[in-house]
């Protein structure tokens, strides 16, 4: 669904005090380019009746029904008067005031706040109108440091005070209503929110940004279709390389590429993940929202196994896909394009190996995981594409092949396939250089800029967290400081050694349904001293999806997500939880795990690279801000000696880091 426009009406305030209200409403309603129920009529009646009392006096412009893409919304109505922005959720006929509904009101306003253009500087009073409430405030609450407050509650006959209430807290200015109404809107949606609104059918243009910071995740998955349309064309078979920053939005062109393709049943395509808790947090999302929309239509929500039995063929563990090849060796899969997310993830020859021994009996299986997918895809016989979503340094677990193993398998075994690649793929922390350099002095190579995506979008404040956390976790400090520099205005990062102070920072700063969790790294053991043990397993369905009332959620503050858990997803507020297994000795890092009853040291390079990074995947899992929590340590307990935090905590802090 394209999006057609920022309000189904638009009129200065004057000129809405005369129209009448049957057209008005008829204009909603040929907007909306669908069929309205009656119930709906009747809502949006009222509230132009409660409007022009409450606007009556006020000069200014009215928007009703204002398009918030990213949240798969509308605003009910936005006035835009001298200098303020009063977004307006109406409930019709509700005596009371909800959490979930003054979390929607809210959650409007950050909306704005965050990604529409004209509304960065301007303050933000929302207000929530229960018609039909009996008590309503009297006062606007105190605003956050971004100019957006808190808010008001109002009813029928309160909502003029608090409009003409708004206006004189306003500073002197005046918004142009017109350039406020056709401002840029560049939102940057989480996965989940990528995901839902593209499986509904709405663009990535609709939903992610477009600024020339953001260029190339249009530019990319514009590429990406080309490579599918001509290999579809001249029946050739064709992988491409894309690689990104964290939070880049690879997983985005992913699920793009996939959603483009679900009505084409001679092109299908398939989200492939071995990450686990992705894909059944994104599955469980989809479900949901599925299920949610069908009752917002007015019918009745299909079963849920209904659903989840549509939704699945969309998106796929890899190991799944991987053992539906070996159930006939010559069935090709019945997709065409297959998109493999994080694909540096795929196992080995060894430890496939391993696993087809010991879990599937089959012995001498001497494949790596990217040498057999590519020999599934392979069957068929007039074309197909592979498209390898790359995140440099998330390796982070034994058996995992990284990009060469891809790379050496079409030079062995795949020749006759096209291969194209992003440049940066040669960056030393993808690992391979010597692959790329081999492939090419027999294979043609094709170098396409368009294939890395160079700018955050997770860490939509400041694009350049994941930078910063590289190089901290690089000791560039010199760097790490001046990188710091660029972050900090507008993307809060502090740092504590008292837990109180980061739980009331971090729900202090969160707002609306902003989400908020607890991570750690899974060698984190000596946390459990503070409450958190790394060893339970964590639900990351309810973690990342259940509300502030499931104790199993991120809300509840009480169990904490590992890199295993946490790859590829995440949190608006993170809490960083820092332990002695990845430490600061003699300004080195020291790496080490926790075994018995005592601390010891990790010698082996590559397990060294997979600690590293798993505090890389923990650092950049916040989208708007972070604490970092490093223990104080206990001088009567040897497995908490202080000095295995002390100098971490004063590493981070000579970076630049501010302390609580």
């Amino acid at each position: 669904m394209e999006r057609k426009g920022p309000a189904y009406y638009a009129a200065t305030i004057a000129h809405f005090l005369t129209d009448d209200v049957n057209a008005v409403i008829g204009q909603m309603v040929k907007a909306s380019g669908h069929d309205i129920e009656a119930t709906q009529i009747s809502a949006w009646t009222r509230q132009l009746v409660i409007l022009r009392n409450a606007l009556t006096g006020i000069d200014g412009s009215l928007f009703l029904e204002f398009d918030i893409p990213r949240l798969g919304s509308r605003i009910d109505g936005v006035v835009i008067s001298r200098s303020a922005i009063i977004p307006i959720e109406f409930k019709v006929g509700e005596s009371a005031f909800t959490g979930d509904a003054h979390n929607q009101a809210w959650d409007y306003a950050l909306d704005l706040k965050n990604f529409h253009e004209e509304s960065l500087s301007a303050p933000i009073f929302p207000v929530l109108c229960a018609t039909d409430a009996i008590n309503s405030a009297t006062a606007w609450g105190d605003p956050h440091t971004d100019g957006v407050y808190p808010p008001r509650h109002a009813n029928a006959e309160t909502i003029r005070e608090a409009c003409q209430s708004a206006l004189s807290l306003a500073p002197a200015g005046l918004l142009d209503a017109t350039a406020w109404a056709s401002a840029p809107y560049r939102p940057a949606p989480s996965i989940i929110e990528a995901a839902k609104a593209l499986y509904s059918k709405h663009s990535v243009e609709a939903i992610a940004r477009s600024d020339a910071g953001a260029r190339n995740l249009h530019t990319t998955t514009s590429t990406v279709r080309d490579i599918i349309d001509h290999a579809r064309s001249v029946h050739e078979k064709a992988i491409v390389f894309i690689t990104g920053v964290p939070g880049a939005g690879k997983t985005l062109v992913g699920l793009n590429i996939a959603t483009r393709q679900l009505d084409d049943e001679t092109a299908r395509a398939v989200f492939l993940s071995g990450n686990g808790p992705l894909v059944s947090v994104l599955r469980a999302a989809l479900v949901m929202d599925e299920m949610d929309r069908q009752r917002r239509n007015g019918g009745t929500a299909e079963r849920k196994g209904v659903v989840e039995q549509r939704v699945k063929p969309f998106i796929q563990n890899v190991h799944h896909f991987r053992d539906d090849g070996l159930r006939d060796l010559d069935r090709p899969p019945h997709e065409h394009v297959a998109i493999f997310d994080e694909a540096q993830r795929a196992w080995d020859e060894a430890k496939t190996s391993q696993f087809m021994k010991q879990r599937k009996g089959i012995d001498g299986f001497n494949m790596s995981e990217p040498q057999f997918l590519l020999s599934f895809m392979d069957r068929h016989r007039d074309w197909a594409v592979v498209v390898c979503l790359v995140g440099g340094g998330q390796d982070i677990h034994t058996g995992e092949a990284g990009i060469s193993s891809w790379l050496r398998a079409i030079q062995d075994h795949f020749p006759h396939w096209r291969t194209y690649i992003s440049p940066e793929l040669h960056d030393a922390e993808y690992d391979a250089n010597e692959a790329i350099r081999t492939l090419g002095k027999s294979h043609v190579l094709t170098l396409d800029e368009s294939l890395h995506l160079a700018v955050s979008m997770r860490s939509f404040r400041s694009e350049k967290v994941s930078e910063f956390v590289k190089t901290l976790l690089d000791s560039d400090i010199d760097h790490a400081r001046e990188i710091l520099g660029a972050v900090l205005p507008r993307y809060p990062l502090v740092l504590t050694r008292d837990r109180t102070q980061a739980r009331k920072w971090i729900k202090s700063n969160a707002r609306g349904t902003e989400r908020y969790g607890l991570l750690a790294s899974s060698q984190a053991q000596r946390l459990k001293a503070y409450c958190i043990d790394v060893r339970i397993q964590v639900d990351p369905v309810k973690y990342f999806l259940a509300g502030r009332n499931d104790t199993r959620s991120s809300y509840y503050l009480e169990d904490a997500v590992t890199e295993f858990q946490s790859q590829g997803l995440e949190l608006d507020w993170s809490w960083m939880n820092w332990d002695a297994d990845l430490r600061r000795k003699n300004g080195q890092w020291s790496h080490h795990r926790f075994r018995g009853d005592r601390w010891t040291s990790i010698n082996k390079p590559d397990a060294q690279r997979y600690l590293r990074n798993a505090n890389r995947v923990l650092l950049t899992r916040a989208r708007q801000g972070m604490v970092i929590f490093v223990p104080k340590g206990r001088k009567s307990d040897r497995t908490l000696v202080p000095e295995y935090y002390d100098e971490t905590f004063s590493y981070l802090r000579s970076l630049g880091i501010p302390e609580l």
